[in-house]
């Protein structure tokens, strides 16, 4: 634009005083973002004050939450070290050690010898024997009646040979050791050593300053030691507890009482494919199906049995919900069915069958029906055929009155006015928001589960509760993922093609 084609200041006052609404609402406009800016600045503000969001951060123990996602993707094996008040040792493994029965790690190194010891037995009583009965009155106090009856003797000593362990070292990693020792316990991390004194009782006194991976509440109480990552220890006035983590899932495939384990996978598929049988009842192949199914550890059947039931749940109680839906749906439509206190009833049962949340259905009836699929398919039916019945009646307000007129126009029957000429418009709707709800439901009964609804989500929950089966949550959670990536695409799919688009 040249200069003589732009708008003089007078021009463009009088633009101004012709059309005022121009100029007044890009300001109001402008006023406008910026008190909605100032509104969400100051929201926020007073949510970090109001939830005390600064403290909890400042509060949190990161610490913990590291390990606890560790423990999603490893194992531990513990050896627990007593100590005796005379310095000796002897070394146990958790019960169901992931090392099986017998476990001999390598980064467990023992010195041991054996020593006789003399031990005092308990003086031995003899049996009391009951005064005779007589017609004569006994004048000595029962007490001392049986005691007459009674003679006490004392046990020789017993002397015994014990396999005793005097020193015992425990190897981490290449940064990180422990080693045991004469009542000494030192430790070596990330290039730092500490030495705690016990006495084989009940206190630790440690010799030198404590590093910052060491923790002591109290003098003489136990000491925390976290090596990150690596694992972590404790120790106590008679006892050092090891957990060594290592990365991965132990036995996944088969548990320590399987004949197959601590075999490789080459072992393993040659004992399949040509080994002579282990079980002369059954081939190689079904017995080790069968340690795979029946693992105690991961126990994948079971697992697999409750996501069928998740599955079926979210399934049976979608389909129910869709089918009592459909017929209300259109007594819900104020132009489907013109009365007014029918429209408003089924809207209102609506409401309160979606005002309480399928959590809450779920512990109704499992108190009804007891613990099991039946409480979880029954919350998802009630709170889907509510939430579905006001999204379909929706949808019938929503549709062309021309095609159904049309229909009308040609003397068709009240029932063939709904079915050519509303129908059509809605079905693809109808089946679409029934496999998205689907899907959802499928999330949404692992966490009814929890409760007591019965699928993946109890198993869920008890795994949880035990704080030391990390690896299994993780486990299942990964197989809820995998169902729930699968049914959203095949819902997707479908809800694509039904309206008409095309699936990728």
């Amino acid at each position: 634009m040249t200069a003589s084609t732009k708008p003089s200041v007078l021009e463009m006052e009088a633009i101004a005083a012709r059309h005022p609404h121009l100029l007044n609402s890009s300001t109001a406009r402008r006023r406008r973002t910026v008190l909605i800016g100032t509104g969400v600045a100051l929201y926020l503000v007073f949510s970090w004050w109001f939830f005390s969001i600064g403290h909890v951060l400042a509060n949190a123990n990161w610490g913990i939450a590291g390990t606890y996602l560790a423990d999603w993707v490893s194992f531990e094996v513990r050896p627990e070290i007593a100590i005796a008040p005379d310095g000796t040792m002897a070394v146990s493994y958790q019960r169901n050690s992931p090392l099986g029965k017998n476990p001999n790690p390598q980064w467990v190194t023992l010195d041991s010898q054996e020593i006789t010891r003399t031990v005092e037995a308990p003086a031995a009583a003899a049996p009391v024997q009951k005064p005779k009965a007589s017609s004569s009155f006994n004048f000595m106090a029962p007490t001392a009646a049986l005691s007459a009856g009674a003679t006490t003797g004392q046990a020789a000593p017993t002397t015994r040979t014990e396999q005793v362990v005097t020193r015992a070292v425990v190897t981490y990693d290449r940064a990180t050791r422990i080693e045991v020792a004469d009542k000494l316990v030192t430790v070596t991390h990330a290039g730092e050593t500490f030495t705690m004194k016990v006495d084989g009782a009940d206190r630790v006194t440690p010799q030198t300053p404590l590093p910052r991976w060491a923790t002591q509440k109290r003098p003489g109480e136990k000491i925390t030691l976290s090596f990150g990552l690596t694992g972590w220890a404790e120790i106590a006035g008679d006892e050092v507890s090891i957990r060594n983590r290592f990365f991965g899932w132990a036995n996944f495939l088969f548990d320590t009482n399987s004949p197959y384990f601590g075999k490789s996978y080459g072992e393993v598929a040659s004992l399949i494919l040509s080994g002579d049988r282990i079980e002369p009842t059954r081939s190689n192949l079904s017995l080790a199906w069968d340690n795979i199914l029946y693992n105690a550890e991961w126990q994948h059947l079971d697992v697999w049995t409750k996501l069928l039931q998740t599955i079926v749940m979210a399934f049976v109680g979608t389909l129910f919900a869709s089918f009592i839906a459909f017929p209300l749906c259109f007594l819900a439509a104020r132009n489907i069915t013109p009365s007014g206190v029918t429209n408003q009833l089924v809207k209102r049962v609506f409401d309160f069958l979606r005002s309480v949340d399928m959590f809450i259905w779920a512990l109704f009836f499992t108190r009804a029906f007891g613990p099991g699929p039946l409480a979880g398919i029954s919350a998802i039916f009630l709170t889907d055929s509510s939430t579905l019945g006001k999204l379909y009646s929706e949808a019938l307000e929503n549709i062309d009155d021309k095609q159904r007129e049309g229909v009308k126009s040609v003397g068709a029957a009240p029932i063939a006015v709904q079915r050519f000429g509303v129908l059509p418009q809605v079905l693809p709707v109808f089946a679409s928001q029934a496999l998205y709800f689907w899907e959802s439901n499928t999330r949404s009964a692992t966490i009814i589960g929890a409760v007591g609804a019965g699928g993946i989500g109890l198993k869920l929950w008890e795994a949880m509760r035990t704080n030391s089966d990390w690896e299994n949550v993780a486990y299942m959670v990964l197989l809820i993922l995998m169902v729930v990536f699968v049914f959203d695409s095949i819902s997707n799919a479908c809800r694509l093609r039904l309206m008409g688009g095309k699936a990728h």
